[in-house]
């Protein structure tokens, strides 16, 4: 049995449903959900969301099944040792943090972080963006459904005041926060792009808005 197998398998028990139950609110077959906790079959990262949706508790980090399996073996060597669990703790968390890095998860006021998810950093950047620049944005809405962006969708963002011509970006204006695309009419103006049935704009002046964060890759919450 797989690890992530089995954290499923250990969630689904824990929380009294079935096989059968847990494949019809994710949408595949009982079979499958046999294979994944078994070890036969590996879920993908939207399938592996819902499961901890629907369960209560985040199957999502695979980096910290592979972190608890390295911690196994290790308590064992370290069994002799006074204080083992915190010396392998440290030890571990350590290695792993000069790996991965807590991206916060923010909803559009930005106050304070509503959870978080990890990213690898390299070259001490995470997407090739400075750490302290990076986010997670919840879409709040559907006003963006036109673009394939729903209420409930994460957004990878970084942070910048900067305009690129058709891009789509986290906004403040006439008192409100929203996520739009940015055309540039001239040097002065621009218009504001959404729809979900019908495209809406709105022409404003640049001095008029902020720009806060710019989207860079959706991750769709199925």
């Amino acid at each position: 049995m797989s690890r992530i197998g089995e954290k499923i398998k250990s969630a689904r028990i824990q929380a009294g449903i079935s096989q059968k139950k847990l494949a019809k609110k994710i949408g595949v077959s009982e079979g499958f959900i046999n294979e994944v906790e078994i070890g036969k079959k590996i879920a993908n990262q939207s399938i592996i969301d819902r499961i901890s949706k629907i369960l209560g508790k985040d199957m999502n980090d695979l980096t910290m099944s592979f972190d608890e399996q390295v911690y196994d073996v290790k308590e064992k060597e370290f069994s002799s040792i006074p204080n083992k669990k915190e010396k392998v703790k440290d030890i571990w968390n350590e290695a792993f943090g000069s790996v991965l890095k807590k991206v916060p998860v923010y909803k559009y006021r930005m106050d304070k972080p509503i959870g978080y998810r990890q990213l690898p950093l390299i070259d001490n950047k995470i997407e090739g963006y400075a750490q302290d620049k990076v986010l997670y944005l919840k879409v709040e809405s559907d006003d963006m459904e036109g673009f394939r962006i729903r209420k409930g969708d994460l957004a990878f963002a970084h942070i910048t005041g900067e305009i690129d011509d058709n891009s789509i970006y986290l906004v403040e204006y006439k008192g409100s926060r929203e996520v739009r695309q940015i055309k540039k009419l001239d040097s002065s103006k621009v218009l504001l792009i959404s729809g979900n049935n019908t495209v809406r704009t709105e022409s404003m002046k640049i001095k008029d808005l902020k720009v806060i964060v710019k989207l860079d890759k959706l991750e769709i919450i199925l």
